[in-house]
């Protein structure tokens, strides 16, 4: 067992955000795995299997002992990384605070009062606390993306399909995406690629003439953004002007979150939970209701088609404001401040304050990414929308923001970090 896996199993042991549902043994004496992520300690979202340990997918009833791991965590141990534990999330990933009725809730390494984040607030916290430089998220309507915010740290939502979804308890399958949230960019590159295994797009080139940024001016007016997050986008913007970005404002009226959007995920949801939900399983109140939304739209057939329509719609339009190299770019929430226990963010549901700019990119299938802006204490996250399979340019982007001073990791009080910030 290499000294970064006892490390972190040590802080893990001793955390007091509840990031984790279940720690692991590791064998002592036994050497790690060669390969380029030899001995790196990762965390896993508990929604992905790995063998012999059991998924829970933050149920009160569900339970999965594994015989297989899945695709996307094998290539990771194949190149030597060691999966420490399993973390924290809000209940079949279906929601964004991780305030979980049957393990507890997350809690933000910031301010033990306030939410992650979620669905992978376990994730994103284990990270921003310093136990692990990389832990693994799912994706289907921000669950990366929004508690990478949160914390303070990294996060990246790859296009539907580069990374298998075999082993991995769905949600909603034609949206779901697995992940990494990182402490750093080189992590998430490395860790990102591993997983896409030989779909990853491995040209990071990135024509210094050639950044352009469009803010899609509905989409962020519209927004019930806090007074931090908006000050904080501007901030950016000028930053990014001053560092030769060419930053661009468009209408793109489709570009938004839309009631439509039910009438994707019903009927998926409904497929997954209607056998239990009807058979009277247990259900935390919250998951509970939208399941039976979910499953109430799903005999709506004029609902689904419309949603289709306004999915094709939207799609279309993200193609053709991502073309030729563009990035679309937005706050990762609207707020940053959820307080766990309360529902209400300003006069809004933090459910539609959380996922405002995170929850319309995945129908579309595109690839995003969170970067926390730099600056002291836990400040305000971007995010950066590119075309389908523009990840490695979407690093390539936020690694030059980064070397210009305009993002960085943010840094808890105490200033600790993952003993391996660098893979």
């Amino acid at each position: 067992m290499s000294t970064r896996v006892e490390r972190a199993l040590e802080a893990a042991a001793a955390d007091t955000t509840n990031s984790f549902i279940a720690l692991h043994e590791a064998a002592p004496g036994l050497p790690p795995v060669a390969g380029p992520l030899a001995g790196t300690p990762i965390a896993v979202k508990d929604l992905i299997d790995h063998s012999g340990h059991v998924t829970t997918a933050g149920s009160g009833f569900y339970r999965h002992r594994a015989a297989l791991t899945a695709p996307a965590l094998a290539r990771l141990e194949a190149a030597g990384a060691v999966v420490i534990g399993r973390t924290g999330l809000h209940e079949f990933a279906f929601g964004f605070s991780s305030e979980n009725p049957w393990f507890g809730p997350v809690r933000n390494p910031w301010d033990p009062t306030l939410s992650p984040g979620g669905s992978s607030g376990g994730s994103a916290a284990a990270v921003a606390s310093g136990i692990v430089p990389v832990a693994l998220g799912t994706d289907t309507g921000g669950s990366i993306r929004v508690p990478a915010a949160l914390c303070g740290v990294f996060g990246l939502k790859v296009t539907h399909g580069l990374i298998p979804l075999e082993g991995v308890f769905p949600l909603v399958p034609s949206l779901d995406t697995v992940g990494a949230i990182a402490a750093s960019l080189d992590d998430l590159a490395r860790v990102t690629a591993h997983m896409a295994g030989d779909g990853w797009p491995h040209d990071e080139t990135m024509p210094a003439d050639r950044v352009r940024l469009v803010v899609p001016d509905r989409w962020v007016d519209e927004a019930p953004s806090t007074r931090q997050v908006t000050d904080a986008f501007e901030e950016f913007l000028g930053s990014a002007g001053a560092a030769d970005v060419t930053v661009e404002h468009r209408d793109l009226q489709h570009l938004a979150p839309s009631p439509h959007q039910g009438g994707i995920i019903g009927p998926e949801v409904a497929a997954i939970h209607r056998t239990w939900r009807e058979a009277g399983r247990p259900y935390g109140a919250d998951v509970g209701e939208r399941v039976d939304a979910a499953l109430a739209i799903a005999t709506d057939a004029q609902a689904m088609q419309e949603a289709q329509t306004w999915r094709e719609e939207l799609t279309r339009q993200m193609a053709a404001a991502t073309s030729d190299d563009t990035l679309v770019v937005t706050p990762s929430v609207a707020a940053m401040d959820k307080v766990i226990g309360e529902d209400r963010l300003g006069d809004r549901h933090y459910r539609t304050v959380l996922s405002w700019f995170s929850a319309p990119v995945n129908p579309t299938g595109h690839p995003a990414i969170s970067l926390p802006l730099a600056g002291p204490g836990r400040r305000p996250s971007v995010q950066l929308i590119g075309s389908r399979r523009s990840e490695a340019r979407l690093l390539a982007v936020a690694r030059m923001l980064e070397k210009r001073g305009v993002v960085r990791m943010s840094r808890l009080p105490s200033g600790r970090l993952p003993d391996s910030p660098t893979i």
